[in-house]
């Protein structure tokens, strides 16, 4: 099948023939010719397989034939997502799409100014790409009308709940025209978006072109297990041993997020870094260097575990495991997009043996486990519910200058020639009746019985 046979209007043809897309992927298929009928849609597919094309095309399609002028401070789509990454990506999908459409379309987040987007607001807009805080900021200001809005996509709605939008989206769907096409897009779907989408949506059609909560195949997974405070020499010793180009690390706290970087840009590797406190400016400017090539490494929270396409990403490394099991799949999905191959390392404490259980049963696969020599925790990673497949042998290091560090190394840090901390193994056991008595245990002499 071509996107010709699907029904698509000619320009929109000609922009993927531009873009060098010429098949449509499973969830195009299905999703292009149910959008198109005018169904509402829960459509769930692994990432990297291009949803966004799946509701922005089909759309594109009906507001260009429909050829209806937008009112002042009006909009005809609406599109909500969880970040401000992810509606700049959206609308530029939109535009490059669209490209010989007169159809209008535009992004609004926070994080900048409002008054811009109140301005372009007034003009109309064909489609609008927003977060949920935002467009409610400028509902609230009048600055945005609902009243000719035809078709409402949820993208990532999952995402939304987790990050505390249930209100928002509730004040939204009262505030829309009733008579609408609601579209929800994701790659997992929650029992919460099922019941949502029941009292939301009209007989939607469901769409799930993979096993629910998948990850895809062409990402190589697995588990280094390691002490927590050793997991930044972990890295960077990765990093260098492995010869690794560019890397998207993960990490929990925006102060961790910083501290990589910082501990990062004293070896003079560039690096830079995503996380909600920083500017908007700053965030969009560290992605587009990262996509340039000009960063090495983009260390980032989990506002950037969705909506970033990122070409030829090799490596996502999970310094800190996700707190939201869902999570982990969205985060590993920004390499192998696209039918590329990618890896998707985590580096995991003894700490999180619950939250790597979590992803496991979530995801229905066992991530093997592989230690790196001379990283070998003194906390084992406890089994977790779902058993993973047998370790590998770690291969014996060479012996060099200190006991525990592999002979091979040439890492940022050279060696200073200290002797190292001997590590205590376990206490020692003493049979029953020999060696020393703990505190407290000496036994009570016998007292004389008590009469009456």
């Amino acid at each position: 099948m071509t996107f010709a046979d699907l029904g698509l209007a000619a320009p929109l043809l000609q922009s993927l023939a531009t873009l060098g897309y010429d098949t449509p992927t499973p969830i195009q298929e299905q999703a292009i010719p149910a959008v198109l009928a005018g169904r509402d849609l829960m459509a769930a597919a692994q990432t990297g397989t291009g949803k966004t094309a799946g509701f922005a095309l089909p759309l594109l399609h009906k507001l260009a034939a429909d050829e209806k002028k937008v009112g002042s401070n009006c909009i005809r789509a609406l599109v909500l997502v969880p970040t401000r990454e992810l509606a700049e990506q959206v609308n530029a999908s939109f535009r490059e799409y669209g490209e010989g459409l007169a159809v209008s379309c535009y992004a609004a987040y926070g994080g900048v100014s409002i008054n811009p987007q109140m301005m372009r607001l007034r003009r109309g807009v064909d489609v609008l790409v927003a977060t949920p805080g935002r467009l409610l900021d400028l509902f609230r200001q009048n600055a945005i009308k609902f009243k000719e809005v035809q078709v409402l996509v949820l993208d990532e709605a999952d995402r939304m709940l987790d990050l505390g939008f249930a209100d928002e989206l509730d004040t939204l769907f009262a505030a829309l025209p009733r008579k609408r096409q609601t579209l929800l897009f994701s790659a997992t779907f929650s029992e919460q978006i099922r019941s949502m989408a029941k009292a939301r949506l009209r007989e939607p059609l469901t769409i799930e072109v993979s096993p629910r909560n998948t990850t895809v195949k062409a990402v190589k997974q697995w588990v280094v297990p390691v002490d927590k405070k050793r997991k930044g020499e972990l890295f960077m010793f990765m990093l260098k041993d492995r010869q690794w180009g560019q890397v998207l690390v993960f990490v929990k706290t925006r102060k961790g997020v910083e501290e990589l970087v910082a501990r990062l840009r004293a070896k003079r590797i560039s690096a830079d870094s995503i996380h909600g406190d920083r500017p908007q400016a700053a965030r969009q400017k560290a992605l587009e260097s990262f996509k340039a090539g000009e960063v090495q490494i983009l260390v980032a929270t989990d506002v950037a575990a969705r909506g970033l396409d990122i070409d030829d990403l090799p490596q996502v490394v999970n310094f800190d495991l996700p707190i939201v099991a869902e999570d982990y799949i969205h985060r590993i999905g920004r390499t192998g997009r696209a039918g590329a191959t990618g890896e998707a390392i985590s580096l995991v404490c003894a700490d999180e043996a619950p939250l790597l259980s979590a992803i496991e049963t979530l995801t229905k696969q066992a991530l093997s486990r592989e230690e790196e020599p001379g990283f070998a925790p003194t906390h084992r990673v406890p089994a977790t519910g779902v058993m993973p497949s047998a370790p590998k042998k770690v291969k014996k290091p060479r012996l060099g200058a200190a006991k525990g560090t592999p002979g091979n190394w040439v890492g940022y840090d050279d060696f200073t020639g200290e002797k190292p901390v001997r590590r205590t193994g376990q206490p020692m056991l003493f049979p029953t009746g020999n060696g020393p008595k703990p505190r407290g245990a000496r036994p009570k002499p016998a007292g004389k019985p008590r009469g009456r």
